[in-house]
């Protein structure tokens, strides 16, 4: 107990509730508001992409500027196959698109969104 007759709450106690209420209201309300079952799969699998830094250096490369493999691979300092396939996997999610001029392949972001989620990913990290 502390001096003013409160009892301290050590670590392992804050994350459990000292006794069974279940809010039904609240629960029955985020219920109502939970994506489908798939829609949270679909979500866990979009935020692995993230996981991976070759991955997000390729992002924050293409929210620069379009770029074809050679420049990627000579920027990150990595090998051609190593940028193709990771670019592979960013396009099999949607986060870039490419096009074709002559011979090259040219990669840029899809959208606008995922700017949004690396420079919010950024402000949270730097708080």
């Amino acid at each position: 107990m502390e001096p003013d007759g409160k009892k301290m709450i050590t670590e392992p106690e804050i994350d459990q509730c000292d006794f069974i209420c279940v809010h039904e209201g609240v629960v029955n309300k985020v219920l109502k508001a939970m994506p489908k079952e798939q829609e949270l799969f679909d979500l866990a699998e979009f935020y692995k992409v993230f996981g991976d830094p070759t991955r997000v250096k390729i992002l924050y490369v293409l929210s620069q500027s379009e770029m074809c493999v050679c420049d990627i691979a000579n920027l990150l300092g990595m090998g051609q196959s190593a940028i193709s396939h990771q670019l592979r996997v960013l396009k099999q999610m949607r986060l870039v698109k490419f096009r074709r001029e002559g011979k090259t392949v040219f990669y840029s972001l899809a959208d606008g969104h995922i700017e949004t989620i690396l420079a919010q990913g950024m402000e949270h990290i730097n708080e």
